[in-house]
């Protein structure tokens, strides 16, 4: 089958770098498989075979007719027979692409998040039901995103399905005793790994953490990202007891290394789809302590595979984190077995890989049927 998958931009982000691991696994698996990003980025993504940059300014994204007619003659050039539309931007440039060029091919959506929290006025409903019209299928990370997509817009005559993020097992095992960063080295940290943008509330971990501190003076965060919220939170850090003891480490090449000897991973989000890196931490035996919010319960479900707090119950979230970091006798070592196990069994993108390739046979099937 000819694919073609369509990406904001080459960065270390859930959605961009599972489609780039999905896409690798299609193309070993015989697929020809070809990779398009819409915006500019530097970071290098897990995928071997043919990129195409469009090199879109981000800030032209609801008017960017020369990136449509790039993604018209891609498409006349590669002739796929399917393309899965990644998050984000890429809806829009597909669709609008489709719509003024006129082209046949069906597009696929990739929902990765509760659209629902990202729609704050009427025009903006009114525009997304415009898009969502005009694509042939739509898979979501987790089965709310999968329901929240329904009760958004309504009963559409599309197929529909929930296939969970993964992760490769592979390429972890070949990354995870990379180098640690030096600056990391014999030092016992906790872990949040996320851009710098409102939903990853980094403003919410940091008055937890400054808590820790005081009774694990020894003890480190590490955030690993970067965004425009940066320096704001930088900030915020320069006016806590805890601020020598946060480390700002900008984006890594290779998370897993940094993953595997975190104390935790910390997922204090207030909007998430289905994070790859928490299914990252848990094939790396690292525990996950997450706030209660998008499909995150479908995967760290409390006392089995993980630790799961309500939404902003930040004395829970505190409380937990500190008798996690107590736990000289071991009792979470059950949860990281578990975790470890699931991951193996449902989250490994080497078995994810045949689902995609069911939908997308449905989907055409669909498509012929009505003629």
């Amino acid at each position: 089958m000819k694919i073609l998958h369509l990406i904001q931009k080459p960065q270390l982000r859930g959605a961009e770098v599972f489609a780039a691991q999905l896409a690798q696994f299609q193309m070993r698996s015989g697929h020809d498989v070809l990779l398009v990003c819409i915006f500019q980025g530097s970071d290098q993504l897990p995928f071997d075979g043919e990129i195409v940059y469009l090199n879109c300014l981000k800030k032209n994204r609801f008017w960017e007719f020369s990136g449509w007619k790039k993604i018209k003659k891609i498409i006349n050039d590669f002739h796929p027979e399917i393309i899965q539309a990644n998050a984000a931007d890429t809806l829009k440039f597909s669709v609008l692409s489709k719509v003024i060029y006129k082209w046949k091919v069906p597009i696929i959506y990739r929902n990765a998040n509760k659209m629902g929290d990202f729609i704050r006025s009427g025009w903006h409903y009114r525009f997304n039901q415009f898009l969502v019209k005009r694509i042939q299928g739509v898979i979501s990370v987790s089965e709310l995103c999968n329901q929240d997509f329904k009760e958004v817009f309504g009963k559409l005559s599309i197929p529909d399905c929930t296939i969970y993020n993964g992760v490769s097992t592979i390429e972890i095992d070949h990354k995870m005793f990379g180098h640690l960063p030096e600056i990391l080295r014999g030092k016992e940290y906790v872990l949040m790994i996320g851009a710098f943008v409102e939903e990853k509330n980094h403003k919410g971990i940091l008055p937890i953490f400054d808590q820790i501190h005081k009774s694990y003076p020894a003890q480190y965060l590490v955030l690993v990202g970067t965004g425009g919220l940066e320096q704001e939170i930088r900030n915020e850090v320069e006016g806590m007891d805890c601020r020598q003891n946060v480390i700002f480490l900008g984006n890594s090449k290779n998370v897993f290394p940094i993953i595997q000897k975190a104390q935790a991973l910390l997922v204090p989000s207030k909007i998430e789809g289905l994070p790859g890196v928490i299914l990252e931490a848990m094939y790396c035996k690292t525990p996950v302590l997450a706030y209660d919010v998008g499909g995150i319960g479908e995967v760290v479900r409390n006392g089995e595979t993980g630790f799961l707090i309500p939404f902003e119950n930040r004395k829970d979230y505190f409380l937990k984190l500190q008798e996690l970091l107590a736990d000289e006798g071991g009792s979470h070592l059950i949860y990281i077995d578990n975790a470890y196990t699931e991951v193996i069994s449902s989250f490994n993108i080497e078995v994810l890989a045949n689902s995609f390739l069911g939908f997308y046979n449905t989907v055409l099937s669909e498509i012929k049927a009505k003629g």
